[in-house]
């Protein structure tokens, strides 16, 4: 019988915001800007800044029709007064879900500052148009995985992945232009952002945007 490693003492050999990787600065809620994308758009720059090697993906949790949630790892498109964007197939287990329920929940983490941001929202689709648009602004390789289709579903076998996978790129390739209807570029409306800066005497600042009828109302949050 194979020994595998030891879960619990892999976890109890770890540590959180090591010194020599991390440098956790301070948040002063007083001086945050009074609308959420400015700090959004702020500490994104500072995690690129500081080495994070992909400070643009986050998690994207949705439910299911019977209100069940489910959460994966996708990538951001953008962020501006339109919301906060990422792309998929409308026909994919998350797309289907949007459609069911159209309201998520976004989390980015960056280690490397001690920070998070978490928002959520309703979502909505954008045009095929421009879902198109911002598929054709990406990589071969993000066109070849779209070109290969079938999110979500039930794959026979690696072998049928590999000429599916085969046959998008030599399209990709050779049709850097073909539309993938599916394809669908969806934006969350934020009723509120969280901004978490992690602090080493565990003081950690937690600052709330709520979304009122007049703008956007800051909050603090006990850690």
């Amino acid at each position: 019988m194979t020994t595998g490693p030891d879960l619990q003492e892999l976890l109890r050999s770890l540590r959180v915001w090591a010194p020599e990787v991390t440098e956790l600065p301070p948040l002063d809620p007083d001086s945050a800007p009074d609308a959420p994308l400015a700090l959004f758009t702020s500490w994104f720059a500072e995690a690129v800044a500081a080495g994070e090697t992909e400070p643009h993906v986050m998690s994207l949790a949705t439910r299911d029709d019977e209100g069940l949630p489910d959460v994966r790892i996708v990538m951001l498109h953008g962020a501006d007064d339109e919301g906060w964007s990422f792309a998929s197939h409308a026909t994919s287990r998350k797309g289907r879900q949007l459609q069911g329920f159209g309201y998520a929940a976004l989390a980015f983490y960056w280690p490397r500052l001690g920070r998070q941001v978490r928002l959520r929202g309703p979502v909505l689709p954008a045009s095929p148009a421009e879902s198109q648009a911002d598929l054709h602004a990406h990589s071969t390789g993000a066109l070849a995985a779209a070109l290969t289709g079938h999110q979500s579903e039930v794959l026979p076998s690696l072998d049928e992945l590999a000429r599916a996978s085969e046959a998008a790129w030599e399209r990709a390739q050779r049709e850097p232009e073909t539309p993938v209807p599916s394809w669908t570029l969806y934006r969350v409306f934020p009723d509120e952002v969280e901004f978490f800066q992690g602090d080493a005497l565990r003081r950690h600042v937690r600052l709330s945007y709520e979304r009122e009828e007049r703008g956007w109302a800051k909050r603090l949050l006990w850690p």
